[in-house]
């Protein structure tokens, strides 16, 4: 039983860049920076035909290529904090991509994703780290804008089942439209 889920993979220069924002944080796990990575749809431990079936409905998504900015840092879980992360400046195109990733897997038969889209990338995994802690650590980082850079895929990740974190694996890759597999902005 395969955990999948879909998302964005970062260009290796700027995933370098966010882990020098790693600090000493009690209850702190820093992302390596190859697993870094802007999940789209989470999918979970589903059985081999909903996700055949996922991914013959990932292949159909017919969404422009376009270029996203990182921005900022936050963290999830107020009073008792989950994980520090990079935000992403407002994308409609990033959203609409979010949409059909979602549609795909309703159309594969997975329940409707609980959270709303809210785009981020996690740097750090938190155990029983204090708020205070981790607002002094958000106030260090200060601000933060990406350059920007160019979406031409989205990909289908898979992680060790019932457990979830990296290493991550690419099991597929899909191009985005005006975008070609050599990697230049074609549109």
């Amino acid at each position: 039983m395969p955990r999948l889920f879909t998302g964005l993979t970062l260009p290796l220069d700027l995933a370098d860049e966010l882990s020098e924002f790693a600090m000493p944080l009690a209850g702190a796990r820093w992302i390596e920076p190859e697993d870094m990575h802007l999940t789209l749809r989470f999918a979970g431990d589903i059985d081999n035909p909903t996700a055949d079936e996922f991914h013959a409905a990932l292949s159909s998504i017919d969404e422009p290529a376009f270029t996203l900015t990182l921005s900022g840092f936050g963290a999830f879980g107020g009073q008792q904090p989950r994980s520090l992360w990079a935000g992403v400046a407002g994308n409609p195109w990033l959203d609409a991509l979010a949409r059909a990733n979602e549609r795909a897997a309703r159309s594969a038969g997975l329940k409707p994703e609980k959270h709303a889209f809210k785009p981020h990338v996690t740097l750090a995994r938190l155990k029983g780290t204090r708020p205070e802690s981790v607002a002094r650590v958000l106030e260090q980082l200060g601000g933060f804008t990406s350059r920007p850079f160019q979406v031409e895929s989205f990909v289908l990740f898979s992680s060790r089942p019932k457990v979830g974190g990296g290493p991550y694996v690419v099991e597929d890759t899909f191009a985005l439209r005006g975008a070609d597999y050599a990697g230049h902005w074609a549109g």
